[in-house]
């Protein structure tokens, strides 16, 4: 066992503008975020470290993880987190992994977290993506941080496939169809009064928190319903809808079922009835913002200062494939942006980590500044039919860009008109 070095306060702090030097957080990733897990004085991170939480040490691809991370064994290490066990742990598995200038720092609470001269960084709205515990905590009757309601409903989402649901769920939770908010015609966001009366139905209000999960159960394109596997991509795409249509306090588990399963907690397998409530509270939509439509698209694509981003996989922005097999046409909206979503129409592991949880924010950020895709221009999301697109607007959202919308009709609308140009290849 080589020899781990101690460093003090004052030497991290001198080495967060150098480029040789990774400091690394182990901690969870929504502690990363901003979540004070262990009543830290301030939520968030030390400014410049990247995320590897201590339990991916246990996944055998974790030296994989690493080099996505863009971390070698030329750089000098330095491993922080709350416990002095899961920092060494994952010190030792750099020094394992071939990494000879590993260093470690034990007084992140202490001192760091408690100090507000010395820098740090956090999610802006990380108290939207809620962690298992946070939700353990509301279904037993206690108030959990940044909860400030009497009245929830918390959301298993689906597409056509209550058996999802029904095969484990977490205790309480009701199950929602994707189907209820989104047309299987268009593929777009049902209208005000078909919104209104599924929000009522399942019990939501424009006051209620509601918290959104789905099930990651393995999409096969090869299936006649692929998105039914592909629970939590669904489960975001009814938060955008949920926004747009005016619920206040929309929430995401991050990480979706598989954290909650990863953290331990009770499964349950009762049918939940729904509890409908008489009256929305709203005249839907109350953020029309959120939601662009084809004649705007288009617009956007004339304009300086906006940009249309297609979140789709490589194959179907060139259009080798259309992505969906309900999709004839293949190709891409001409002047849209590549947000590369990962490896097909029901994956999104470039916005994902390995254990389902979102990416570490920085990282997001900064392959979208590679392709143009910044803050001060009006971005408009989209992919085949609205769930990845809604996904990369849920982060951007979080990230608190001020004017994120879906572009809700995607390739399917733009493709079914024969009039709507397109393209195929590679761009120039």
């Amino acid at each position: 066992m080589e020899f781990l070095k101690d460093v003090r306060t004052a030497e991290l702090l001198s080495a967060i503008n150098d480029n040789k030097t990774i400091i690394i957080d182990v901690r969870p990733i929504d502690a990363y975020n901003g979540w004070k897990l262990m009543n830290e004085a301030r939520g968030g991170h030390i400014k410049s470290s990247k995320s590897l939480p201590a339990k991916w040490a246990n996944y055998m691809d974790w030296i994989e993880i690493v080099k996505s991370k863009e971390i070698s064994t030329d750089d000098k290490i330095i491993v922080y987190g709350y416990a002095h066990e899961e920092i060494q742990k994952v010190a030792e598995r750099f020094l394992d992994s071939g990494f000879t200038n590993v260093s470690v720092y034990y007084n992140f609470i202490d001192e760091w977290s408690g100090n507000p001269d010395l820098p740090m960084e956090k999610l802006k709205r990380y108290n939207h993506l809620v962690y298992p515990a946070w939700v353990k905590a509301l279904i037993e009757g206690t108030t959990p941080p940044e909860y400030n309601n009497n009245k929830f409903v918390i959301c298993h989402a689906h597409y056509r496939n209550r058996e999802a649901y029904l095969s484990g769920h977490i205790p309480g939770a009701i199950d929602i169809d994707t189907l209820a908010l989104e047309s299987p015609e268009t593929w777009n966001r049902r209208s005000p009064g078909e919104l209104k009366s599924a929000l009522e139905q399942h019990g939501i209000t424009a006051d209620t928190t509601v918290v959104l999960y789905g099930k990651y159960m393995h999409p096969d394109n090869a299936d006649d319903f692929p998105g039914s596997a592909a629970g939590h991509i669904g489960a975001i795409r009814c938060a955008f809808i949920m926004m747009y249509a005016g619920v206040k306090d929309v929430r995401v588990l991050n990480g979706g079922f598989q954290s909650w399963k990863d953290s331990g907690y009770e499964i349950s397998t009762l049918d939940v009835p729904k509890n409908p409530v008489k009256e929305f509270g709203a005249d839907i939509p109350v953020h029309p913002e959120l939601a662009v439509d084809l004649p705007e698209a288009k617009e956007m694509l004339k304009s300086n200062d906006a940009e249309l981003v297609s979140v789709r996989s490589w194959p179907e922005y060139i259009g080798e494939v259309s992505g969906y097999n309900y999709i004839e046409k293949k190709g891409r909206i001409p002047g849209s942006i590549f947000g590369n979503c990962g490896s097909d129409a029901y994956h999104m592991e470039n916005y994902r980590n390995v254990d389902h949880t979102t990416r570490e924010f920085h990282e997001i950020i900064k392959q979208w500044e590679k392709v143009g895709i910044t803050p001060d221009k009006h971005l408009a999301f989209y992919c085949g039919t609205g769930w990845r697109g809604s996904e990369a607007f849920y982060n951007a959202w979080l990230m608190g860009w001020p004017r994120v919308s879906v572009y809700d009709g995607g390739w399917f609308e733009w493709s079914n008109d024969p009039d709507n140009p397109y393209e195929t290849g590679i761009p120039a």
